[in-house]
């Protein structure tokens, strides 16, 4: 029953149909740019990752759901690169059991985790204060060079954050377990028909693209990564909507702090 309440509902069709487009789109455009870098300048080429061996001490990321799936690639890949890894994410257990996974590969590997609900702002209050503290006990420079934002649902139906936010997420070109919420014959068949497409990729290939934007050189500042091998494409005109990007900070903040008051006074009553 939720399966065919899910299948024809009209906001399934509409994820489906414009997600399918986006990726579609997305693969054409890099096969287009594929073909003009033989003749074309050196802007469009390729970037080549930056090595981390000069600096004194590791650099910082933080990875949030990365307990499975593209986040746990992405933590894994980062580590072997030579970042400290941070892990975030709602089960400590699923986080030290990634940990220790990636510790087999990688005995060298720099990592430790925090517990955070990314969709609770008093969470990720808490996840700051222990993250603060956790830097004023390491010798590691007090701030963080890299996040990398993961976290993420498929859901069948609305639903509220416990702040009474929509809790919203972008599916990504991944095979991850962000359908994990979606009834299982129809998360598999949606993946079946993706991989039929060429349209989804292995975390271990999906993950490529992360790592390209975070060892990027500095002047490929605000370059939307795509395709793996150092690639970019020309991201959608709403994200050079400048006054879009303005008006999404300020609300968001605005948001924060609002929530940020009612948690305070609500503490302190």
């Amino acid at each position: 029953m939720d399966e065919l309440r899910f299948v024809w509902s009209v906001e399934f069709w509409r994820m489906g149909l414009y997600w399918t487009l986006s990726l579609l789109y997305s693969y054409f455009v890099l096969l287009i740019k594929n073909f003009e870098w033989p003749s074309s300048s050196s802007s469009s080429s390729a970037y080549v990752r930056r090595s981390l061996e000069s600096m004194p001490t590791n650099p910082v990321c933080v990875i949030t759901g990365a307990s499975s799936g593209l986040g746990a690639e992405t933590a894994s890949a980062l580590a072997r690169e030579g970042y400290y890894v941070i892990l975030a994410g709602r089960s400590l257990d699923s986080l030290l059991k990634t940990i220790q996974e990636i510790k087999k590969k990688n005995e060298d590997a720099q990592l430790t985790a925090f517990q955070v609900d990314m969709s609770s702002i008093l969470s990720i209050m808490k996840f700051a204060n222990s993250l603060q503290k956790w830097f004023m006990d390491s010798t590691l420079h007090p701030s963080i060079q890299l996040l990398v934002n993961n976290a993420g649902i498929l859901a069948t139906s609305h639903r509220s954050t416990v702040d009474g936010y929509d809790e919203a997420a972008d599916p990504g070109v991944v095979e991850t377990n962000i359908m994990r919420e979606v009834p299982p014959r129809l998360s598999r068949l949606a993946f079946t028909v993706l991989r039929f497409l060429c349209l989804l990729k292995s975390p271990k290939d999906g993950v490529e693209s992360i790592i390209d934007a975070a060892l990027a050189p500095p002047e490929a500042s605000g370059e939307y990564f795509f395709g793996g091998k150092g690639r970019t494409i020309k991201s959608s005109l709403l994200s050079f909507d400048v006054g879009l990007a303005e008006a999404l900070w300020v609300g968001s903040m605005k948001l924060f702090r609002e929530t940020q008051l009612k948690l305070q006074v609500s503490m302190d009553a």
